[in-house]
């Protein structure tokens, strides 16, 4: 499971390569290659691989509350996880604004999930921690960040922490934490950071990024959950409907007009873009944050394989980084750092893996309370408005989608 979150994780590098190579011949050329790349991504998702669209996380959680066993193969399943890494590829090859994460959870499911049937369990309950087990090593591998792979299980995928499964995804999160530090070392995913706050006006910040993230996530996640239900309103509705790889290549083109406003900074994963704006190595438009976050809607909207946790942490840089602007008496990195954790959470609504997640990307522990209480802040103000997490909102369209 590792070694192939690893190799994704080098592919997709590679793909998000050869399309900065691309922009970089001609700032006109994503014109072309994002609508004609988007489209034949979206033309080989519905044609060869249904049920990879998407991030990979819906899937996964609507496959844990499947009872029929054909519905499970259907959407975890080794044709899936090559399909979702090839897809992948393809997507951040064409500009598309979307992380490997979600897809390596899908993956590392589907792998567990296939091992589970080679070994012939018979009980419900095991094929159901296998699959957990596989999600939780995904999130492991793919941001090297053990403690997040196990809090992701628990407050996301599951809901709760059940005892029979519990044993098994700590041992996979272990098992591929380990095989990650072996070959790729003991890294940040980005980079590491000093920052801190003090406990008078620096604290203001928390309150300022959590309510800020915190709604900017929500109405963020509200918009995903609109448009996954199909339910588009007029003419675009009709022709996302109706023609699907069409729109798609209409979704390429304004992806490509969004790139060209922000200098070609929105395409891709935005891993780049967030580790300058954390570590001060680089400058990115005001607008970055904004920008952003309409790439990554539009790539969503798309209907192609691909996540969302690096997009929205990217975004989350760049909202912090405007925030810091205008909150001089808290340390830049550390008003950036509560952006990331508090837009994601606003995201996801699962504010213990959000701060996990990023203290240890950033590896930043003197960050931990004020983490805490940015992301504790934004899930509460995302839910005034976005009443329903996001992935479980996905997951719950995605089977009423696939019982129809």
């Amino acid at each position: 499971m590792a070694g192939t979150a690893i190799l994704f994780a080098w592919g997709s590098e590679y793909a998000n390569e050869l399309f900065h190579r691309a922009v970089m011949v001609s700032s006109w050329l994503p014109l072309l290659v994002a609508p004609l790349g988007l489209a034949a991504v979206a033309y080989i998702t519905h044609r060869f691989f249904p049920g990879s669209q998407g991030s990979g996380i819906p899937q996964t959680i609507a496959a844990l509350h499947m009872r029929d066993a054909a519905c499970r193969d259907a959407v975890l399943s080794p044709r899936i996880a090559i399909g979702k890494i090839f897809l992948t590829f393809l997507g951040l090859a064409s500009g598309a604004s979307v992380g490997r994460e979600g897809p390596t959870v899908q993956i590392g499911a589907s792998i567990m999930h296939a091992l589970g049937g080679w070994a012939r369990f018979s009980r419900i309950e095991v094929e159901r921690g296998l699959i957990l087990a596989g999600g939780a090593a995904g999130i492991s591998a793919a941001f090297n960040t053990p403690l997040a792979g196990i809090m992701f299980a628990i407050e996301e995928m599951s809901g709760s922490f059940e005892q029979r499964t519990s044993g098994t995804v700590l041992i996979a999160v272990v098992v591929s934490g380990i095989t990650s530090l072996a070959v790729m070392g003991n890294y940040a995913y980005f980079g590491h950071t000093a920052a801190g706050l003090d406990f008078n006006r620096g604290w203001i910040a928390v309150l300022v990024c959590g309510v800020t993230g915190g709604l900017l996530g929500g109405l963020f996640s509200r918009v995903l959950i609109f448009a996954s239900s199909g339910n588009l309103p007029g003419k675009m509705g009709a022709f996302m409907r109706a023609r699907p790889v069409l729109f798609a290549a209409f979704c390429g083109f304004v992806l490509a007009l969004i790139g060209f406003l922000s200098n070609s900074t929105t395409y891709g994963t935005g891993y780049h873009e967030a580790r300058n704006i954390l570590e001060g190595t680089g400058t990115l438009a005001p607008t970055y944050g904004i920008l952003k976050m309409l790439a990554t809607i539009v790539s969503y909207l798309s209907g192609i394989p691909g996540g969302l946790f690096a997009p929205s942490l990217a975004v989350g840089a760049g909202f912090g980084a405007n925030l810091a602007a205008i909150l001089p008496y808290a340390p830049a990195g550390a008003v950036i750092t509560l952006g990331m954790v508090a837009y994601f959470a606003g995201v996801v609504q699962a504010p213990i893996t959000a701060f996990v997640i990023v203290m240890e990307m950033t590896d930043d522990h003197a960050m931990l309370l004020p983490l805490m209480a940015a992301a504790l802040i934004a899930s509460a103000m995302s839910r005034l408005v976005c009443r329903r997490p996001l992935y479980k909102a996905l997951a719950k369209n995605f089977l009423q989608r696939t019982s129809r």
